[in-house]
């Protein structure tokens, strides 16, 4: 994801495995379409606060039952100062997300300065990764909470635009830290790095738990989010599956993510039992 909220692109993967670059991709073309899904997402349910429905569960069922707030477009655009260049946090494969401004108790739009920073992810028209991972966003991080998962403000759907609105980390993500240098993002020392490693951990934990039981999928330091105080969030729910239910094992899907961060059984079978935990190793050699 990036600057908070995600816009670095996911990709399908070529099956001929390569190590990440610096930049923590080695992108391939996305096969995502940007027309209305109709797919089912399962979920699954336990005794926490952070449960999620049952499964399976249409797009109207997610979008009714989500715990956030749906905002008009014409609300966002008055947040971002009508999505001006000036606001921009960073751009990608999903499309642009920008600084947005709202009143911390209403959500209204406000002028710069005041209320709550938020940021405001904007698909690209002709976004190939669209509206079925804009779906899975809300139908996750929509649904669950955890200290170490970012947190969705709400979302936009509205004709064709399709926007989400997630909580500011002004700290960016981990990948600017250990590859980027400048007046914002200093080396972190030691210290900080195995506390954000600890933390990323807690997250994955989390959703591999029996309150969430779903694989992440796109375990990477760009998708590590820091906030002020460098605490770490994961981010970025576009690939994220329901894990294995019952006496399955596993679960197979077409091959998705980012090259050089996905177990190689993955590539070769699809098999996503041991992906996110490939994917985070990779990771945290990378620190």
């Amino acid at each position: 994801m990036g600057n908070c909220a995600g816009v670095e692109g996911n990709a399908e993967i070529n099956p001929s495995f390569s190590a990440p670059n610096s930049s923590g991709t080695a992108g391939s073309k996305s096969v995502s379409k940007n027309a209305a899904d109709t797919s089912t997402f399962g979920t699954k349910t336990s005794g926490s606060s952070s449960s999620v429905p049952p499964t399976p569960r249409t797009e109207a069922e997610i979008l009714e039952s989500s715990n956030v707030r749906k905002f008009s477009f014409g609300e966002l655009k008055g947040s971002t100062r009508n999505f001006r260049p000036d606001s921009l946090l960073g751009e990608g494969g999903f499309g642009s997300v920008f600084k947005g401004w709202m009143d911390e108790r209403t959500l209204a739009p406000v002028r710069p300065g005041a209320g709550i920073i938020v940021a405001v992810k904007k698909l690209k028209l002709d976004s190939f990764q669209g509206h079925r991972e804009w779906l899975a966003e809300v139908n996750y991080l929509g649904q669950l909470s955890h200290p170490n998962l970012v947190k969705l403000i709400g979302y936009c759907l509205e004709d064709e635009q399709r926007l989400l609105v997630y909580e500011y980390m002004p700290r960016g993500s981990l990948e600017h830290h250990l590859f980027r240098r400048g007046s914002n993002f200093q080396p972190l020392p030691w210290n900080l790095r195995m506390k954000v490693a600890l933390e990323a951990a807690r997250g994955l934990a989390f959703l591999h738990g029996d309150q969430a039981k779903v694989i992440y999928r796109d375990f990477k330091t760009s998708n590590i989010l820091l906030d002020s105080e460098y605490n770490a969030k994961l981010s970025d729910f576009g690939l994220a599956k329901d894990g294995p239910s019952g006496d399955k094992s596993h679960v197979s899907t077409r091959v998705m993510g980012t090259q050089g961060y996905a177990a190689p059984e993955y590539l070769a079978t699809g098999n996503l039992c041991k992906h996110d935990l490939a994917a985070s190793n990779v990771s945290y050699l990378c620190h």
